[in-house]
């Protein structure tokens, strides 16, 4: 889940824009290349930024969020979106997939450790890679956290988020036959995966609409229309994660083997009022994490931008630059 959404507000808080020292197309193998960029400072404190979705995509405005005088900054596409290719596609992408690519990028660039940097499925990404490598680890900061769990799903595709959002619910779910809503992650999955460019284009944008409308605490439950390519790599890749439960052994997985990170500290950042991700989640990792710390933004939603969540952020970021 989530996409970067601007606002004007949370402007203030965010370092100068920069641009990128290092840009590269990476073969991962099985058909895939990804883009990498490193921007910041060429020897800093190494963090690695990981984007939401999937299928999010990242975005420069991602790069603010440290300052480039001190952290060696590296940004990524997943497979399937943004400008890695081929574009939208589900083949051989799946969290492992993005967990070896992850460490890839590492061993390419010559880091030894960093700092993981993810929100919403980010924040998924995150857990599951130090769960995988904790070794590589020194530092989570987590934002808008899911943990790629059933119950989170049904929250937020089986009506739980469309109580809140009644009218906005009913246009996610117009599209669909009403002997189909029952499972509307499989509704949306015969329809995104139909093999007619339009049909699939149509109801991406559905797909993606929902979500964005509830991405910020000031959300008055429209959405526009995101640009075709955008909206089919976004909402194939996320149902394509969502249809096979984030490719998990079973549900659960993260929390019940937080053991594996119970050394590494983290920081949890997460919106008191955020209707994709609710704080559950993250209130339930935080207790089961000796190390780590929750950062409950009194009005705040899911967005990265949101301004609350952008200054915690900074002042995190801040933080651990003056502790390193």
């Amino acid at each position: 889940m989530d996409k970067f959404s601007g606002q004007k507000s949370a402007v203030q808080y965010l370092h100068p824009p920069i641009e990128p020292f290092d840009r590269r197309m990476m073969d991962v193998g099985d058909g895939h290349e990804i883009y990498v960029e490193q921007s910041g400072k060429r020897d800093g404190l190494p963090v690695v930024v990981l984007h939401g979705g999937p299928g999010g995509g990242s975005s420069p405005a991602m790069r603010r969020y440290f300052d480039p005088n001190v952290y060696r900054v590296v940004l990524f596409d997943q497979r399937g979106c943004g400008r890695s290719r081929p574009h939208a596609s589900v083949e051989a992408n799946t969290t492992w997939h993005l967990v070896a690519d992850i460490e890839r990028i590492r061993e390419a660039l010559s880091i030894d450790d960093w700092i993981v940097f993810g929100g919403s499925w980010g924040a998924t990404l995150a857990l599951i890679y130090a769960q995988a490598h904790p070794d590589h680890v020194r530092h989570l900061v987590l934002r808008g956290v899911f943990t790629m769990t059933q119950t989170e799903l049904d929250w937020f595709y089986g009506g739980g988020a469309g109580r809140f959002w009644p009218e906005t619910w009913h246009k996610f779910q117009e599209r669909i036959p009403a002997e189909e809503r029952g499972d509307m992650i499989a509704a949306y999955h015969r329809r995104l995966f139909s093999g007619n460019q339009a049909e699939e284009v149509r109801h991406a944008r559905a797909w993606s609409a929902w979500e964005n409308a509830l991405a910020t605490v000031q959300s008055n439950g429209a959405a526009g229309d995101s640009p075709p390519e955008y909206a089919r790599a976004f909402a194939r890749l996320e149902n394509h994660y969502f249809i096979n439960d984030g490719f998990l052994e079973y549900d659960g997985q993260i929390i019940d083997q937080i053991g594996k990170i119970s050394h590494i500290p983290g920081t949890i950042v997460q919106g008191r009022y955020d209707m994709i991700c609710p704080p559950q989640a993250a209130y339930t990792l935080a207790s089961a994490w000796e190390k780590a710390s929750l950062r409950m933004i009194p009005v705040a939603g899911h967005a990265l931008s949101e301004p609350g969540i952008s200054a915690e952020l900074i002042k995190v970021m801040t933080h651990l630059a003056q502790e390193n």
